[in-house]
């Protein structure tokens, strides 16, 4: 019997006007609706969001849905959204399917809130 993906989705506020969304895990089919009731819930009309990946250990179509949602979210809202913490095997589905030229990418949430400050 195959061990069930888990994936862990903190929201926190990283400092004021920016919400951060930690996700850890295994992003797929059958945990992908754990980071879009995050997503739903996250205070985009508020404050700026950063989702960082750093703990992500797998993403599959649909969890590239659930982040393709979150940017939807950020325009229609005209808030900043930062993916932070994406690895290189990660990166590289991004820049096969044009993802990197629509996402902001930094390496920590530390970086993105700097640059959402500037």
């Amino acid at each position: 019997m195959t061990e069930p993906a888990h994936l862990t989705v903190t929201p926190s506020h990283a400092t004021e006007g920016v919400f951060l969304l930690s996700v850890t895990g295994e992003l797929d089919y059958h945990t992908s609706s754990l980071l879009t009731d995050a997503v739903n819930e996250a205070p985009f009309a508020d404050e700026n969001v950063i989702i960082d990946l750093s703990g992500l250990t797998y993403c599959d179509s649909t969890g590239i849905t659930v982040l393709i949602t979150a940017y939807n979210r950020s325009r229609a809202t005209e808030s900043q959204l930062s993916l932070t913490g994406v690895n290189p095997d990660q990166m590289r589905v991004f820049e096969l399917i044009g993802l990197d030229q629509v996402f902001t990418f930094h390496s920590t949430p530390e970086e993105a809130v700097s640059a959402m400050r500037s």
